[in-house]
């Protein structure tokens, strides 16, 4: 199947930013979300009428097998959106060691793999783009966040490694770093006492956001940060 409109992958677009950036781009654009909540996929993929995948970031088989399915039905990839990711918080010692490996599985190896599985492609194509979500906790430092954080530092490592080697490929990397938003990924740790009272909305995230996707690929972003002027 070829089609004119940009192919793009969002990761962890059955929820939170990545489905409201699936909402944004998905009537000018393939988009195909991938999730590992079977449910949430099949409800997202009927209401916004894009195309969606099971598949858990952590599990390399899964994310070869699902970026194949696409490559075979589309013929190229557009753009990876790597927006899944999980939320810990607390003092290290009340950190789990499931917890733990639970956050730097989806939130750094998960990345990693997905970009390693798709630069042969892109480097056929000889074009790209990647997008990975940062958020402010790869640039910065935070009590009771040193998980969190530590899994976000990580991918900012990756991201500017990957940008100078990337680059002389024609794919463009960039580091999306977002300010505290209102997201669901809260909520699903099982936080449910944060303020959102300063919180963007999770709507004004994916807008700027999507425009990444639509900015010109020869154009080189590698840093995009965004803040509430309602600091918390």
């Amino acid at each position: 199947m070829k089609t004119n409109k940009k192919v793009i992958i969002i990761t962890g677009g059955n929820s939170g930013l990545g489905k409201a950036t699936a909402e944004i781009l998905t009537s000018q654009n393939q988009v195909i979300i991938l999730g590992k909540n079977a449910k949430e996929i099949e409800k997202t993929v009927k209401d916004l009428k894009c195309d969606g995948i099971i598949c858990d970031v952590t599990e390399e088989k899964q994310i070869h097998n699902a970026f194949s399915q696409i490559v075979k039905k589309y013929k190229r990839v557009d753009c990876l959106i790597n927006c899944a990711g999980v939320w810990i918080k607390g003092p290290i010692e009340q950190n789990s060691p499931n917890e733990i490996r639970n956050a730097i599985l989806v939130n750094t190896l998960g990345t990693i793999l997905t970009v390693n599985a798709l630069v042969s492609q892109l480097k056929q194509q000889k074009y790209g783009r990647i997008i990975n979500i940062i958020s402010q906790a790869g640039l910065s430092a935070k009590p009771e966040r040193s998980v969190y954080n530590a899994s976000k530092w990580a991918v900012t490592g990756f991201t500017k490694c990957i940008q100078l080697e990337l680059g002389p490929f024609n794919i463009s990397v960039v580091g999306f770093y977002p300010g505290f938003f209102h997201t669901d990924i809260f909520e699903k740790a099982g936080d449910h006492k944060t303020d959102f009272s300063t919180a963007m909305p999770v709507e004004k995230v994916a807008k700027a956001l999507a425009s990444l996707v639509e900015t010109d690929s020869e154009l080189v972003i590698k840093t995009f940060e965004i803040q509430s002027i309602k600091q918390p």
